[in-house]
């Protein structure tokens, strides 16, 4: 399929111009697919991987019909995590940058339920969250949803893995029949069929690949000792020496035996699982995000609606127990045309889950020896993070930080990375050279006329 430009579609020309702006030219196929449905306001299933460019498939459509006159709640996006949902509302704060007054709310759990209920308050036009929190707040009259528009429904799959069937199942009764309901999933097993035929009037089917293609993903198989797997798993981190990998492990106790068994070896290590909560797990994907950690090792169910751009490595500890969780795991790397390297490490007793992952990717495995690797020589992250005391209360900007880590006689603009700024706090990345100069920057000067404490994460 050719790929088609944006200015093909009859959308507003703010949204024209902002697309021009960020350099969205053409459109994804799962793009060119669902967005002719979207803005027909038909109902819709899209099937596609992470990646695929489906935020803007559905945010287009929903900006195109948004009445920014009325502050009722128009369209409500469900995302299985948070983290997936703070991604498709920064995507669809980007995308709306050039229409006057959008007002976009995330609200998921884990935090604070009191500036939740504030922000509803003064009213917005697009929600986007996760059930769990959707429900609680429908239950105390806090959000309503008489005018809702449209329903998306972000990896579905995934929120009924996770059991959240029953929270989707209120929310949707608490919304008009009238509305369009917008499904998608990277894939389509018998429970999102029955889901789609009760809560979707005559919908329009699209199904798309990813952006990757398998031939840009390298596997590799390597059958292993199973007392040596993690000296083995050690070993190709240092022959390869990502920036950005992902180790996925089965089981919750793996991810934090091998987190620690990494460090110990000198990796910048940082596990994703459970028990963190949610302070935690912010600090850890900010670390990863803004290569300041090395390897991210997580569960399956930790990383879901992680989309993390420029992955390097996927390495599986294990085998998956399904394939299709295998095709899933290794397509995080190899996006948007790039190259990518997937590793399989299993033992004798674990051959046999190889024939399913050669049943679903049309492909024979033959393991390989393990290459000879010393582990000598740094192989340390390219950036730090440092944590500043003070976020969003204090009215921060990314701008306030990038500003005062760069006046006067402070660090060049290409010394510094990624800044998030949350409510109480704010991470910034900086070159692990210029780490002590951005020290002693921040510590000295102020940030909006305010002194702030500063320390750097290990």
């Amino acid at each position: 399929m050719s790929q088609q430009s944006f200015s093909l579609l009859p959308l507003k020309a703010e949204i024209l111009r902002n697309l021009e702006s960020l350099e969205y030219h053409q459109m994804t196929p799962i793009q060119q697919d669902s967005l002719p449905v979207v803005l027909a306001g038909r109902d819709l299933i899209a099937q596609g991987k992470t990646g695929s460019g489906k935020t803007a498939a559905f945010g287009l459509g929903v900006l195109q019909a948004l009445d920014n006159s009325s502050f009722q709640v128009q369209t409500l996006v469900l995302c299985p995590t948070r983290e997936l949902a703070d991604q498709v509302a920064q995507e669809l704060r980007r995308l709306a940058r050039l229409i006057p007054n959008v007002k976009i709310l995330t609200l998921c759990g884990g935090m604070p339920l009191g500036p939740q209920i504030g922000s509803l308050e003064h009213g917005a036009h697009i929600v986007v969250g996760t059930p769990g929190r959707i429900e609680e707040h429908l239950r105390k009259g806090t959000l309503r949803l008489g005018q809702l528009r449209t329903l998306v429904l972000d990896e579905a799959d995934r929120m009924l893995e996770m059991g959240f069937q029953a929270a989707v199942d209120t929310i949707v009764a608490e919304t008009p029949k009238s509305r369009q309901t917008l499904l998608f999933s990277a894939t389509y097993p018998k429970e999102i069929e029955l889901i789609a035929g009760r809560i979707m009037r005559d919908p329009t089917r699209v199904e798309v690949a990813a952006l990757h293609q398998d031939s840009t993903i390298k596997q590799h198989f390597y059958e292993v000792k199973e007392e040596s797997r993690d000296d083995a798993l050690t070993a190709l981190l240092y022959h390869y020496r990502p920036t950005s990998a992902v180790v996925f492990c089965n089981t919750r106790q793996e991810v934090k035996d091998l987190e620690t068994r990494l460090q110990q070896a000198g990796i910048a290590a940082v596990a994703l699982h459970g028990e963190l909560d949610q302070r935690q797990r912010d600090e850890t994907l900010v670390r990863f995000a803004n290569q300041s950690a090395s390897v991210l090792v997580a569960t399956d169910v930790a990383a879901r609606g992680l989309d993390i751009a420029g992955l390097d490595l996927v390495i599986n500890q294990r085998p998956t127990k399904e394939a299709q969780v295998h095709v899933h795991r290794i397509g995080r790397t190899g996006r948007a045309g790039e190259s990518g390297v997937a590793i399989t490490l299993f033992n004798e007793r674990e051959r046999f889950r190889l024939a399913a992952i050669e049943a679903q990717m049309d492909m024979i495995i033959t393991d390989e020896p393990l290459p000879n690797v010393r582990m000598d020589g740094e192989y340390r992250p390219p950036m730090v993070t440092l944590q500043l005391d003070v976020g969003k209360k204090q009215k921060i900007r990314p701008g306030d930080v990038l500003g005062a880590l760069t006046g006067g006689e402070g660090l060049s603009g290409d010394e510094v990375g990624k800044i998030r700024v949350f409510d109480f706090c704010t991470y910034v990345a900086v070159g692990r050279s210029a780490a002590r100069d951005a020290v002693r920057q921040l510590s000295a000067g102020k940030i909006k006329g305010r002194s702030c404490r500063v320390r750097q994460l290990r």
